[in-house]
């Protein structure tokens, strides 16, 4: 089915044709080099090239590849890729098909993989199949990177029957994290996640967010305990995810929901075409809110693959310009000047070097711009042993109010307003806690009664550190001149 339907749809070697788009060569032109920007170093490198198609990309990599391997399974479609870069004399073009066990590639051959929209024609045991034959095919250290249309089809052509499979991005970063391979002296090889987000041309030009892309790297196993923490930190957060949610309100995971949502992004006095950066954005709820009601385009970045990947799937049928990204923000760096807004809700708490992060807002926003920030802190003075106990168990790195201020006046901020908002948050505790202990028996009902005690228990210890002055809440706004 799949070859019939290319060759129906390959009769025109077009890029319309390729991407089922009539808007394709506008659209081309913003995210062809989109796509390029994000790949990993792999100049003089061994490049594998997995449904080249007619060359949309094949040309760009042998620019910067020392070998490249252009492989499609219509015959016409690599001829007309070959016509079109055959002159790149370090390329090789191949009719071959990704699942045929035919396909002969020598292990540890590759220093990099590359696919757009290649695994959503495939099947879930040939994705799951392929993987593993890509980890195998990967020298240590070389990069996958692949690109995939989730939930529902993006372009406009019109089709007899569509045999694409419209996947949750969890099922993609599922299968390729547990691809394990060992070789012939039995060493553990596997993948490491190194980023995923969706494609910025398709959200700005079409408010759609499914178009989603993922890089891999090939390391040693450090030993089977790498694998469960993926299953600890990955597969059963969803859950947990889940009930936040429940507590928060559809859309949101941090403190008072759509409520302070509201209240907070007033401050911000956002205007139409301002662009708005998200740190630790959860799962979407205040950017869609930024985005839908004051026509803003919003980044939002988060660490967490599952939290991104719930944003993805409430941002169907929204029609609003959010991107998202599986990010570090210590790590990501952004030109300066990028952003109207920086917006963070009880996130950099997290974040050890709160300093260095500051100047990188202050350099990423652009001049007039301003940061809002909510976040936990602490009381001055030194901390109780159990509170003492309770930073160190999560992690966190906590501040008082005034010092959280001070750092970002340090930072070269101006205009700081710095407020103890601590009374508003037990409040906000208290109006949640009571919501959730009436709604007891449907919330053990669709989770489960230990999720119902872990939440009560989390949210009244919560409002014993708040209520002894031990744990605050700040917020916290400042501008660039």
């Amino acid at each position: 089915m799949q070859k019939n339907f290319w060759i129906e749809h390959s009769a025109d070697l077009t890029v319309e044709a390729m991407m089922l788009d009539s808007k394709a060569s506008d659209l081309d032109k913003e995210e062809r080099p989109e796509v390029l920007s994000l790949l990993p170093p792999y100049e003089g490198k061994s490049v594998l090239e997995l449904g080249a198609g007619i060359g949309r990309f094949t040309g760009e990599l042998a620019k910067k590849a020392g070998q490249l391997i252009a492989l499609d399974f219509i015959d016409s479609v690599i001829k007309k890729n070959e016509s079109t870069n055959g002159h790149y004399k370090n390329v090789k073009f191949m009719c071959a098909d990704v699942t045929s066990p035919d396909l002969k590639i020598s292990d540890e051959s590759l220093d990099f993989i590359f696919s757009n929209w290649l695994l959503m024609y495939l099947s879930d045991k040939e994705v799951e199949d392929l993987a593993e034959r890509m980890v195998k095919w990967l020298r240590v250290g070389g990069f996958i990177f692949f690109r995939e249309s989730c939930f529902h089809q993006s372009g406009d052509s019109k089709r007899k029957y569509n045999p694409t499979h419209y996947r949750e991005p969890r099922f993609y970063t599922k299968i390729f994290k547990e691809s394990h391979v060992l070789d012939g002296s039995g060493n553990s090889f596997e993948l490491s996640f190194v980023g995923c987000k969706c494609i910025g041309a398709y959200v700005r030009n079409k408010k759609n967010q499914n178009q989603i892309c993922w890089i891999w790297q090939k390391v040693r196993s450090e030993d089977d305990r790498g694998f469960q923490r993926f299953l600890d930190n990955v597969q059963y957060k969803s859950s947990g995810i889940l009930r936040y949610e429940r507590v928060f309100g559809q859309g949101f995971v941090s403190t008072g929901g759509i409520d302070t949502t509201k209240e907070f992004v007033q401050k911000l006095e956002l205007k139409p075409g301002q662009k708005v950066l998200d740190v630790g954005c959860g799962i979407g709820g205040g950017d869609f809110y930024m985005a839908e009601n004051f026509n803003v385009d919003v980044v939002g970045i988060d660490l967490s693959i599952n939290m991104v990947s719930f944003a993805l799937e409430r941002a169907i049928g929204l029609n609003c310009s959010v991107e998202f990204e599986v990010a570090d923000c210590t790590k990501k760096t952004y030109p300066e000047n990028s952003f109207d807004v920086i917006y963070s809700r009880d996130t950099i708490l997290h974040i050890q070097d709160k300093p260095a992060l500051f100047r990188s807002f202050y350099k990423w926003l652009k001049p007039g711009g301003k940061v809002l920030i909510s976040d936990y802190c602490k009381n001055t003075g030194t901390p109780s042993l159990e509170f003492a106990e309770y930073i160190k168990q999560r992690g966190y790195d906590l501040h008082d109010v005034k010092s959280y201020g001070q750092m970002l006046r340090d930072a070269g901020f101006t205009d700081v307003i710095a407020e103890d908002r601590t009374e508003q948050f037990i409040q906000v505790l208290q109006r949640e806690l009571n919501a959730v202990e009436k709604d007891k028996d449907a919330f053990i009902e669709d989770f489960s009664e230990e999720d119902y005690n872990d939440i009560v228990g989390g949210w009244k210890a919560k409002l014993i550190r708040t209520s002894s002055g031990e744990q605050r809440w700040g917020l916290f706004i400042a501008s660039k001149n």
